[in-house]
């Protein structure tokens, strides 16, 4: 059974930092190309990063670029956002996602809240 389990979420005053967690069970993870999703409170999910498997390529949604940071240890099965600079519209719950472009199967995390507030 493939589970994606995400962490690190938590409240954070703006201009604070957080990083979150994924980590990937039952699948063989270094063959997936991982993102970060988030969803905020009364609107759609969004991608926010993409990282390829080998961790050489990564990309960014405009509104996160330059101050979050997606990462993964194929070692561990783990994907890692680091978000700096945290505003208050970066409240939103976070997803992880697992793609194997050749068998096109997807799998998501159960989410971790991030609020940003004072």
């Amino acid at each position: 059974q493939v589970q994606l389990v995400e962490s690190g979420g938590g409240l954070v005053e703006p201009g604070g930092s957080l990083r979150l967690s994924c980590v990937g069970s039952g699948l063989a993870f270094a063959r997936y190309l991982m993102r970060w999703y988030r969803q905020p409170p009364g609107l759609e999910r969004e991608l926010i990063a993409t990282i390829d498997n080998s961790g050489a390529f990564t990309s960014y949604a405009e509104s996160v670029e330059g101050r979050f940071t997606v990462s993964r240890d194929n070692m561990k099965n783990s994907m890692y956002l680091q978000m700096n600079s945290l505003k208050p519209e970066d409240t939103a719950m976070y997803y992880c996602n697992a793609w194997f472009s050749i068998s096109g199967d997807e799998y998501w995390g159960q989410g971790t809240q991030v609020t940003v507030s004072l």
